[in-house]
């Protein structure tokens, strides 16, 4: 499996004050921009962040990942996860932050959801329907971000 670079999505009250403070942070423009939404794709340290402005619930990460380079890399990340007994929900073709991606997702003991994808192409839309990415927890009667 071809890892690229980990993965943050953080809930954010304000997106405008956060792009500016990680923009600062940084040293860099926010490579990707939507209303409510921010992505920083890092080289140096090697990060894809991503940001999206939700209400405060207590919950500021939204959820954790591993970008890869293939559909073939989430195919095998699913089958490690459940060869070792983990529940994995996976989804194909789905539009999440602004991209369209494969994914398979699992959810560690405290319930912090991570998901392992590849980005395939840019997307119009947030998140399709079927989608359970960028999800505050407890929005919509989710337990959190997946599974």
């Amino acid at each position: 499996m071809q890892i690229l670079k980990p993965h943050v999505s953080l809930n954010v009250s304000a997106i405008d004050a956060s792009v500016a403070f990680y923009e600062a942070a940084f040293g860099v423009k926010a490579s990707k921009r939507r209303p409510g939404y921010a992505k920083f794709d890092l080289e140096r340290p090697s990060l894809n962040l991503t940001m999206v402005e939700a209400p405060r619930t207590g919950i500021n990460a939204s959820h954790f990942g591993i970008q890869v380079a293939s559909s073939e890399d989430v195919s095998e990340a699913k089958t490690t996860f459940e060869a070792a007994g983990l529940r994995t929900f996976s989804e194909e073709d789905t539009a999440c932050c602004y991209a369209l991606q494969d994914k398979v997702w699992v959810e560690d003991p405290d319930g912090n959801a991570w998901e392992v994808f590849v980005v395939k192409g840019e997307s119009a839309e947030l998140r399709s329907n079927r989608s359970l990415c960028c999800v505050p927890s407890g929005e919509a009667g989710e337990k959190n971000a997946c599974c």
